[in-house]
């Protein structure tokens, strides 16, 4: 969820509510928006480029591209908790051809992605999923069955993650496989900030734990792993070329960005 309005958001189309807050949408100049009956952008689509990703920190929530091998770039199964406007979801399961299993609790989103924002049906590939993500992670069943895990869990008044307490890292941890990659989106200028990076650092160890830079909009992707070991510099270039030749995503310029967590010193007290 990008925390900004969009400017200015024309009147939005809402469809049909729930006891959740219903998706509303916005246009302008080229770029649909999802909302949940507020101004807070919950997602984006350049409607004439629907596979690019238009919101530069969904583009950085694609940072576990870096500490996979290039050769196994698109492999496995890729889980998002939060649909949004389904921007992560058309990647992975259009560009990258992954697996891709959604978990989505708000049943009009997945109804206005489907509608508006190129969500394809369920296929082979693809299933979308309502229901609880604090549930679907709990799950035994789901355990070390994800490869990449993107986690973007915001309700309609955007102030913190709806799910953020260390128990739900923990079962966040529990589903991926040895090598497996979480990005969770978080508000890197407040206060909550080194609050849910301590749980996720409790949860996967803090040698397994990255940051990068706030975006303009105050955007923080952090990145944990399940047993995964940083590469030299030069892999690291190399695996940000690639992704760039394949994907188009600016994944030299997250190497410029990114840094080991490390918390403060009244978090760590």
């Amino acid at each position: 969820m990008k925390r900004r309005r969009s400017d200015p958001p024309p009147p939005g189309t809402r469809l049909a509510g729930t006891r959740l807050a219903g998706a509303t949408l916005s246009e302008f100049e080229g770029v649909r928006y999802l909302h949940l009956g507020t101004p807070w952008v919950q997602g984006a689509m350049r409607i004439r480029q629907p596979r690019k990703i238009e919101l530069e920190y969904v583009q950085r929530m694609m940072a576990w591209l870096l500490w996979r091998p290039t050769e196994a770039m698109a492999e496995g199964h890729a889980v998002q908790l939060g649909l949004g406007g389904a921007a992560i979801t058309r990647f992975t399961h259009q560009v990258l051809r992954m697996r891709t299993t959604v978990v989505e609790i708000n049943p009009t989103v997945i109804q206005a992605c489907r509608l508006w924002f190129h969500l394809p049906a369920d296929d082979a590939r693809l299933s979308v999923l309502q229901a609880d993500a604090g549930a679907w992670v709990a799950d035994p069943v789901h355990a070390q069955t994800v490869d990449v895990l993107c986690v973007d869990l915001y309700d309609h008044e955007a102030a913190a993650p709806v799910l953020d307490d260390a128990a739900f890292y923990a079962h966040c941890r529990a589903v991926l496989a040895p090598g497996g990659l979480m990005t969770v989106n978080l508000f890197g200028r407040d206060a909550s900030f080194e609050r849910s990076a301590g749980h996720i650092a409790a949860a996967f160890g803090s040698d397994q734990v990255w940051q990068l830079a706030p975006t303009k909009e105050g955007n923080t992707v952090v990145v944990a792993a399940r047993g995964v070991e940083v590469p030299d510099r030069d892999t690291l270039v190399r695996r940000a070329e690639a992704i760039e030749a394949r994907c188009g995503l600016p994944a030299r310029k997250w190497l410029r960005l990114v840094r080991p967590y490390r918390p403060t010193s009244a978090a760590a007290g």
